[in-house]
């Protein structure tokens, strides 16, 4: 199954973007996919609903340090060119959307009342919107990495 079809899955499943977006790669960076669904779980909806960066976004970002970033055994190096892939993945998303900020992408819908939830909901912005957000950071990583 393609990278994109897992994200989309998981994310309808109820899974969270950022989580969604992480769980596509495990494979890829043999990561425990329950401990994958669990780190990432706090930067949904832009981080716990407070839709700062798009959680989607940051799902990538986990992606490309557990890929790229600096551990243990890796210099200085590796942090710059993570940073780098990280800028790159924020540029073309925000280019593809107009901004890589949660409640931006919502157009003011705020999460953490019950009327942006009502709102969220009505709208149904979880299809319209967020699950082409989560399309949209899978595919920009794919061409990154």
């Amino acid at each position: 199954m393609a990278k994109i079809d897992i994200a989309t899955a998981k994310f309808l499943e109820g899974y969270m973007c950022s989580q969604a977006v992480l769980y596509s790669f495990c494979d890829d960076l043999q990561l425990e996919k329950d401990i994958a669904l669990k780190v990432a779980c706090g930067f949904g909806a832009g981080m716990s609903c407070r839709q700062e960066v798009c959680g989607a976004v940051t799902g990538g970002i986990m992606v490309l340090g557990a890929k790229y970033g600096r551990g243990e055994k890796e210099g200085r190096t590796a942090t710059e060119s993570t940073f780098a892939k990280t800028r790159e993945l924020m540029r073309q998303f925000a280019d593809r959307h107009g901004t890589v900020i949660c409640r931006q992408l919502l157009n003011g819908c705020d999460l953490m009342t019950p009327e942006g939830q009502k709102q969220y909901r009505d709208n149904d912005l979880l299809n319209k919107s967020c699950k082409g957000y989560v399309q949209s950071a899978v595919e920009i990583l794919e061409r990154i990495m």
